[in-house]
Order: structure tokens, then C-alpha cells, then sequence
């Protein structure tokens, strides 16, 4: 079956880096499109940044220019790493695939951006 599973996130200062990753597995990784949402507290969760198999990438305006969607098809993972962290980028950031008419999530990796 399909299975997400992210790292990565913890406690920074703002103004600090974060590299997230996600692993997965049970799906051709190469050939889909991969996402990044998060959710903050009280907040609907919105998607930040989205990679093309052919590695196009799409960026929520609140993080263009400080946050980067790669992957690394060897390793069925994808990764973001946040730079220029602020405040605000606190949340619960998932990964997501779409397949067909199904989405999957992983579980979630809390970052928190203290000020």
C-alpha cells in the first residue's frame, strides 16, 4: 500500500533552515507529481509546494523565494527545505500524492518558528 512518511521539522528560531523529507513507498515514484501542504492551528490546511515527475515546481506565493521542493527519485524522496523561516511558516506540514481519485497524507511533521 501506499505509505508517507515525513522527517524532519522541529523548533527553530526565525530566520533559521529546515530540511524536510518524505519517504515513499508502495507507489512508481518517478512518474508522479509530489506536495507539500501544512496546517497551522485553527487554520484549513493549504498546500505550499508541488514537484512534476519532470521536476517542475509550483510554490505558494507565502513562500516563494525562501522554501524549495526537490526530489530524489533513487531514493523515493522529496524534500523542502525552508529557509528565512518565520513565525507563521509554524504548522503541521504533510506530504501528499494524488493518485487517480485517492489522496494519501502522511502523518505530519510539526515545524514551530519561534520569534
Amino acid at each position: 500500500q501506499v505509505q508517507l512518511v515525513e522527517s524532519g521539522g522541529g523548533l527553530v528560531q526565525a530566520g533559521g533552515s529546515l530540511r524536510l523529507s518524505c519517504a515513499a513507498s508502495g507507489i512508481i515514484f518517478s512518474i508522479n507529481a509530489m506536495n507539500w501542504y501544512r496546517q497551522a492551528p485553527g487554520k484549513r490546511r493549504e498546500p505550499v509546494a508541488t514537484i512534476t515527475s519532470g521536476g517542475s515546481t509550483n510554490y505558494a506565493d507565502s513562500v516563494k523565494g525562501r522554501f524549495t521542493i526537490s526530489r530524489d527519485n533513487a531514493k523515493n524522496t522529496v524534500y523542502l527545505q525552508m529557509n528565512s523561516l518565520k513565525p507563521e511558516d509554524t504548522a503541521v506540514y504533510y506530504c501528499h500524492i494524488g493518485l487517480g481519485s485517492k489522496d494519501y497524507w502522511g502523518r505530519g511533521t510539526q515545524v514551530t518558528v519561534s520569534s
